[in-house]
C-alpha cells in the first residue's frame, strides 16, 4: 500500500501517541498538591485507542456506544471530585482525546496537531491564568471583544455593493478599513506593553506599515492622544510605518519594470535614509522614567477610528470621481491623484505603462515622485488624527522624505 493516510494501523498509531502525550501532561499535573484527578497517562492513552478502534471497526453504533460510556464516567468522576476540585479541564480533555482518536483514523495529521495545541493548552495553565486574572485588565478584555466583533460579527454583515454615487465604494471595504485600523491600535497596545514605549511602538509601526502607512499614522496619532506622554514615540512608530513605503516601492519596480530599478533607486535611498533619521528623536526621546511601567489604557480609540475611516472613504470616492472626470487622456494626473489613497497602486499603474514602452524614464521617474507626494500629502491629514502636536512631529519627517527623494531625482539627472 502506498497510500499511508488509508492504513488504519497509521490512525492508531498517531492516537495512542496523541493519548500519551496528553496524558503525560494530566499525570503531572495530577501529582501536584491539592488537586484530584481520575485520569492520567494510561487512562487517556485507552481512551484515544478505543476512539480509533472504533471508528477503524466502521461501525457507528461502536463509536456512539464508546461516546456514552466514557461520558457516564466522566460524569461519576466529576461527581465525586467536585467537593474538592470545582475544575473539569481533565474530564472535558479526556473526551477531546476520545475524538482526536476517532479523528486520527481518517485524518492522522490533524488529529495530531490537535494534540499537541490541547496538550499545550492544558501545560499553559499558570501562564493563563496570571494573563487573565494579573495581566489582562478589564478595559483590554473589552476592547479585544470589541475587536473580534468587528471583524468576525459586522464585518461579514456588512453589504458588500458597490454604491455609485460614493464613487464605487464598497460599505464592507470601508468597515474593513475600521477593522484594520483597529487592528493597527491593537498590535501597537501588545508591542507597547511588551516592548515599552520606545521599541515596542516602533516595531509595531514598521510592521503595520506594511499593511498600511497612512493608516498607521492615523491609529498611532488616536493613541497619541489617549496618551500624550507616548507622543514621542508615536511619532517615531508613524514615520517608521513609512519606511514599508519606499520598500514596497522598490519591490514593485523590480516586479513590473526592472530596467527603471537603477534610475529609481538613488530616489527610495534618499526617501529610506531620511525617515529612519527623522524618527530617531522620538526613538532616543523616552518620556517614560526608567522602570516605569506603562499605564494600562484602551487598546483602541473607536469612535476615532471609525470617523476616520468614513474621511479616508470620501477622499477616496473624491479621488475616484476626479480620475473619472479626467479621463484616460491625463493620466500623468490621474495617476498622481490616485496617489491620495495608495501610493503602491498608482506606482504599479505607472510602472505597467513604462514597461509597456509608454513614456520615457524621466517621465517614469516624474509620476512616481508625484504619487510620493499626493500620498504624503494623504499621510499629513492622516496626522491631524492626533492632534496639533503629533502633526508637528510628523509631517516634518514625511515632508524630508518626499523633499529627499525629489533632491536626489534632480541630483541625478533623472527628471
Amino acid at each position: 500500500m502506498n497510500d499511508w493516510q488509508a492504513m488504519p494501523w497509521l490512525g492508531i498509531a498517531v492516537a495512542g501517541g496523541a493519548g500519551l502525550l496528553i496524558g503525560l501532561e494530566r499525570e503531572r499535573r495530577k501529582r501536584q498538591p491539592g488537586h484530584v484527578a481520575f485520569a492520567g497517562v494510561r487512562t487517556f492513552t485507552l481512551a484515544a485507542l478505543a476512539g480509533a478502534l472504533a471508528q477503524a471497526l466502521g461501525q457507528p453504533w461502536m463509536v456512539a456506544a464508546g461516546a456514552l460510556l466514557l461520558a457516564a464516567l466522566i460524569t461519576v468522576a466529576y461527581i465525586r471530585s467536585s467537593a474538592v476540585d470545582n475544575g473539569a479541564t481533565t474530564e472535558l480533555a479526556l473526551f477531546v482525546t476520545y475524538l482526536i482518536g476517532i479523528a486520527a483514523i481518517a485524518q492522522p495529521m490533524l488529529a495530531a496537531g490537535v494534540s499537541v495545541a490541547v496538550t499545550g493548552l492544558l501545560a499553559s495553565r499558570t501562564r493563563l491564568h496570571a494573563f487573565a486574572n494579573e495581566v489582562l485588565s478589564p478595559d483590554e478584555l473589552r476592547d479585544g471583544l470589541i475587536l473580534a466583533a468587528s471583524a468576525l460579527i459586522v464585518l461579514p454583515l456588512v453589504p458588500s455593493v458597490a454604491l455609485g454615487w460614493l464613487g464605487g465604494l464598497d460599505p464592507r471595504q470601508v468597515w474593513g478599513v475600521v477593522v484594520l485600523l483597529l487592528a493597527i491600535q491593537t498590535g501597537g497596545h501588545v508591542a507597547l506593553r511588551m516592548l515599552g514605549p520606545r521599541h515596542g511602538l516602533a516595531v509595531s509601526g514598521f510592521a503595520s506599515g506594511f499593511i498600511t502607512s497612512t493608516g498607521t499614522i492615523a491609529a498611532y496619532g488616536l493613541r497619541a492622544r489617549q496618551s500624550p506622554a507616548q507622543l514621542d514615540a508615536c511619532a517615531a512608530g508613524a514615520l517608521l510605518s513609512c519606511l514599508s513605503t519606499f520598500i514596497q516601492l522598490g519591490v514593485l519596480i523590480v516586479a513590473l519594470n526592472p530596467a527603471a530599478l537603477a534610475s529609481s533607486l538613488p530616489m527610495l535611498s534618499a526617501g529610506l535614509l531620511a525617515v529612519i533619521a527623522a524618527s530617531l528623536p522620538g526613538l532616543l526621546h523616552d518620556s517614560a522614567a526608567p522602570g516605569e511601567p506603562v499605564p494600562r489604557r484602551r487598546a483602541f480609540s473607536l469612535p476615532g477610528t471609525v470617523g476616520f475611516a468614513l474621511l479616508l472613504a470620501g477622499v477616496t470616492a473624491a479621488t475616484r470621481w476626479l480620475d473619472s472626470v479626467l479621463g484616460a487622456e491625463a493620466s500623468l494626473v490621474a495617476i498622481a491623484l490616485a496617489g491620495f489613497a495608495d501610493v503602491h497602486a498608482a506606482s504599479a499603474s505607472a510602472l505597467s505603462l513604462a514597461a509597456s514602452g509608454e513614456g520615457s524614464t524621466s517621465q517614469l521617474q516624474l509620476t512616481l515622485l508625484l504619487a510620493i507626494s499626493t500620498n504624503t500629502a494623504s499621510k499629513m491629514v492622516a496626522s491631524f488624527a492626533g492632534g496639533a502636536r503629533y502633526a508637528l512631529r510628523v509631517i516634518p519627517g514625511l515632508l524630508l522624505a518626499a523633499g529627499a527623494a525629489w533632491g536626489v531625482s534632480f541630483a541625478a539627472g533623472s527628471l
